[in-house]
């Protein structure tokens, strides 16, 4: 190993050899700064243990590399629901936060289902339904919440297909629901 360094030091001159070492290093930062655990943690995001279904229904169901995880409300440590219709008695903002809420949620599925949520390989496809007055057309900037979690957690990882819809009513007059498809690690 120390040969194949010398002949390696001798071809390029020094100057080169720190910058290599240093893209070499600056990747190996990158590589830890898309550790969702990580992140979670400097975010001081601490998951609660995940809802249970209120029908006859599972959290999440895995086919191959998919995870498909049924739909999650903004629902509180408490057990309480964010609840009311986005343009009467919710603004964007608190819509927004209902469905960051439910980003937190859906985490939970996932490090509970996973383990760990570094075995998200990528967050593949969002549909987020905002329960909304009929004249409401600001649907993508409520689901942004969720979305903008997923990214500040996942990275690049986090980026997914997306469709935000308006709803006339969610259950239990949930503010927002989402469901998501998941890429995990085989």
């Amino acid at each position: 190993m120390h040969y194949l360094l010398l002949i390696f030091l001798n071809y390029f001159n020094m100057k080169k050899v720190f910058i290599i070492i240093v893209c070499f290093g600056l990747l190996n930062f990158k590589a830890m700064s898309q550790d969702a655990e990580t992140r979670l943690k400097e975010k001081g995001i601490v998951l609660t243990a995940p809802g249970k279904p209120v029908a006859n229904y599972v959290n999440a169901v895995r086919v191959g590399n998919l995870l498909f995880l049924a739909g999650k409300g903004p629902t509180n440590p408490d057990g309480s629901n964010i609840t009311g219709k986005v343009g009467r008695e919710l603004t964007i903002e608190q819509g927004y936060e209902a469905a960051r809420l439910t980003a937190l949620n859906h985490l939970a599925v996932l490090k509970t289902e996973l383990g760990s949520l570094n075995k998200v390989k990528r967050i593949v496809k969002v549909l987020g339904m905002v329960n909304c007055t009929e004249d409401f057309k600001d649907q993508p900037k409520v689901v942004n919440g969720y979305s903008d979690l997923m990214v500040e957690i996942f990275g690049d990882k986090g980026k997914h297909a997306r469709s935000a819809v308006g709803m006339y009513a969610l259950p239990m007059n949930i503010a927002v629901e989402v469901e998501v498809i998941v890429e995990i690690e085989d």
